[in-house]
């Protein structure tokens, strides 16, 4: 009992760790990817048809990049540990690459049928998906890895959720406010240009914080001195109930799709910087819902938790539906009033920034335990075969789904030649049906293999207290061999 509870009070993670932390966590945030979508369809303006192809394609090497980035990420062993060659080598290449991105408009003309454009752009998609794919894995694994103790991570988690929240969605306001003044014509400024620049600046921060980060955090989780093969590598996902409830989940919510927002934002209420006033009034509630999660990790189970954290988003995407839709779809329908359809989506902001701490620490949580528990129940641990499955589950439903999107678009009559605000009316109330209905419906989905998640706190407690044991044997059969083979040096020279 006195070795549990010593494992439970060490913390491992120091203070520079934990602020080199936060800056990461920050920096995936520090982005202007809400606009991608109407970056692609304002400027880059690529045909959906050929996107929708594109998209399988894409699909397609997401699938085979997916099969052996997980292998040989678990089958590497280098003395800087198992993950972080890969989450630095990366790093600058991935800074780059984003910024080619942003520099489309640039290079090509506007004609949605440019051959030369639809290559570029997907070059750089399947090439920026492949490294993207090999940090993912790495990084996942690493932050699984940086200590044994449980609440160490949740409380890591927990403070880079607070600090992280006061600064990470200014560069998202400030480009919804700079593409509203373009459109109105109130700065003297092209839309390239705003795009460039923000994107240029989200990019270098995300790729120093990356370096920073991984060049001071520690690998503490000893790995297997004899690597897994692909076969032992499934065996542990199908001996993890955990995480092949996850994994359904993630495929069922696969099939969870809007045509975004901001679309109809700019299309109908003429504004994407409303989400810059839809968060004000909830942002307070963001950092106090950080109080009440330890109370409510104690009253209700991590399966309800789970479950409640993401339903509430898909239900109150439902009851904003409804409420637009009174009045019925022509000019007359709410959803055409900026003050109501603001105040509607302050309230579902207010809700879901109350609760922000569920929907944001539980499931990393649940990721990281679920990643211990085939270790637990191995010996060892898979965690780049464990993600390559679960990502290419969702990846193979994701070929289908994703030209989806694409179609939506042509079948809603969408022009790509209209131009700011003149859409259709018909165009205007499907672009307000397919980000609330839509995803609302849909969503509910991913919920439904939640309800057979099984896990009781008995049971974590009783696996980390064998962990620690077993971690403890490892890591001394890792230093002995280490002593031999030192002493087998020694003799030769």
């Amino acid at each position: 009992m006195a070795e549990k509870v010593q494992f439970h009070d060490r913390r491992y993670i120091g203070t520079k760790e934990t602020i080199a932390y936060c800056l990461f966590d920050s920096s995936k945030s520090v982005n202007i990817s809400a606009y991608s979508g109407r970056f692609n369809l304002d400027l880059v303006k690529i045909d959906f048809g050929w996107g929708a192809v594109a998209g399988v394609i894409g699909g397609v090497w997401d699938i085979i990049n997916d099969t052996f980035s997980g292998l040989l990420v678990d089958k590497t062993q280098t003395r800087w540990g198992k993950f972080k060659p890969y989450l630095l080598a990366f790093a600058i290449p991935g800074t780059i690459f984003g910024i080619l991105g942003w520099l489309t408009p640039y290079f090509f003309d506007r004609n949605p049928k440019n051959i030369k454009k639809l290559i570029y752009s997907m070059t750089l998609g399947m090439t920026g998906e492949l490294m993207g794919t090999f940090r993912s894995f790495a990084e996942t694994g690493f932050i699984s890895s940086i200590s044994p103790n449980p609440q160490d991570k949740v409380l890591l988690f927990t403070v880079a959720e607070v600090i992280s929240g006061l600064w990470e969605s200014f560069p998202s306001m400030f480009m919804g406010l700079l593409i509203d003044l373009i459109n109105h014509n109130k700065i003297a400024m092209s839309m390239e240009s705003a795009y460039l620049s923000m994107g240029t600046f989200c990019a270098v921060y995300g790729g120093i914080a990356a370096l920073i980060y991984f060049s001071v955090a520690k690998e503490r989780i000893a790995q297997s001195i004899e690597k897994p093969s692909f076969r032992d590598g499934l065996k542990t996902i199908l001996n993890n109930r955990p995480m092949m409830i996850m994994m359904l989940s993630d495929l069922m919510n696969t099939f969870k799709f809007d045509t975004g927002t901001q679309n109809y934002f700019a299309d109908v209420l003429g504004t994407v910087s409303l989400q810059n006033i839809i968060v004000i009034p909830g942002a307070p509630l963001s950092i106090l819902s950080y109080t009440y999660l330890p109370w409510a990790q104690k009253k209700f189970s991590t399966k309800a938790l789970w479950i409640f954290g993401d339903m509430q988003k898909d239900i109150t995407n439902l009851l904003i539906f409804i409420i637009g839709s009174i009045g019925g779809k022509g000019k007359g329908g709410l959803y055409h009033k900026v003050f109501i359809m603001g105040a509607a989506y302050i309230v579902k902001d207010i809700i879901y920034k109350s609760t922000l701490s569920v929907y944001k620490i539980i499931p990393k949580m649940m990721m990281t335990e679920a990643l211990d528990y085939c270790e637990w129940k191995n010996g060892y641990r898979t965690e780049g075969t464990t993600l390559a499955v679960k990502g290419l589950i969702q990846k193979i439903a994701g070929v289908v789904i994703g030209p989806l999107r694409n179609i939506i678009m042509i079948k809603i009559g969408y022009s790509l030649k209209a131009g700011f605000g003149k859409q259709t009316d018909r165009t205007k109330y499907l672009l307000f049906a397919c980000c609330t209905l839509l995803p609302g419906l849909t969503g509910l989905l991913s919920n439904i293999p939640k309800f057979f998640y099984k896990g009781s706190l008995e049971t974590r407690d009783r696996m980390y207290a064998e962990l620690a044991q077993m971690r403890a044997v490892k890591r001394r059969a890792i230093q002995e061999r280490e002593d031999e083979l030192q002493k087998s040096n020694d003799q030769l020279n």
